[in-house]
């Protein structure tokens, strides 16, 4: 009869989550994760096969928190005006960073980094990826001003704005001065006012 477990294995993969966000996928080493999350090298080989696989669930872990929370946010029907929810969605951006969270988005660095000639990483990523890009485009379809907009053409402004997101994410990481990350926002805003002439 199999031993049960004698940890939580979605405490593991917080645990995981944190030092990833932290080193990034390549420069995580066994070491690193074995001391981040509290378990011998046995119980983590037998729990999660390989590093590989432990991302892959730490990458599902983070869609389902952090993306889950972006998509909510931008669907949010109790803010009728999809534009506002695109705006709130950048202003949460700023005030982490604002706040001192310089993590940026464990998504958007694992898309940055080299990790992504995995297959079944880029997979997981893209997932992320388009994630947010549904929840831009169902924001832009609950906007006034650019419900009208051909169905393309909402396709592509939320493109744009998944790519200044993305950036803006990986860009705090870097400690880039505060003011430079509040102009873009205030640049994203008028962008989307522009949109709606």
């Amino acid at each position: 009869m199999a031993r049960p477990r004698e940890f939580d294995t979605d405490d593991a993969i917080r645990k995981a989550t944190a030092v990833f966000w932290e080193k990034g996928y390549l420069d995580a080493s066994l070491p690193d994760l074995l001391e981040g999350m509290g378990l011998t090298r046995g119980s983590l080989y037998k729990a999660f096969k390989d590093k590989k696989n432990l991302f892959l669930l730490v990458l599902a872990h983070y869609d389902d928190e952090a993306v889950g929370a972006a998509k909510a946010r931008l669907t949010n029907a109790s803010v009728p005006d999809g534009r506002d929810r695109i705006v709130s969605l950048f202003a949460a951006l700023y005030a982490a960073v604002a706040a001192g969270d310089t993590r940026g988005c464990l998504l958007c660095s694992a898309a940055a980094g080299f990790e992504m000639s995995d297959p079944d990483i880029a997979a997981a990523v893209e997932k992320g990826m388009s994630g947010i890009r549904e929840g831009l485009e169902a924001a832009l379809r609950a906007s006034p001003v650019h419900a009208g907009l051909p169905e393309a053409e909402q396709r592509a402004l939320a493109n744009v704005l998944l790519t200044q997101y993305i950036g803006l994410r990986v860009l705090a990481r870097s400690r880039m001065p505060l003011g430079i990350v509040e102009q873009s926002i205030e640049s994203i805003a008028r962008l989307l006012d522009v949109e709606s002439t």
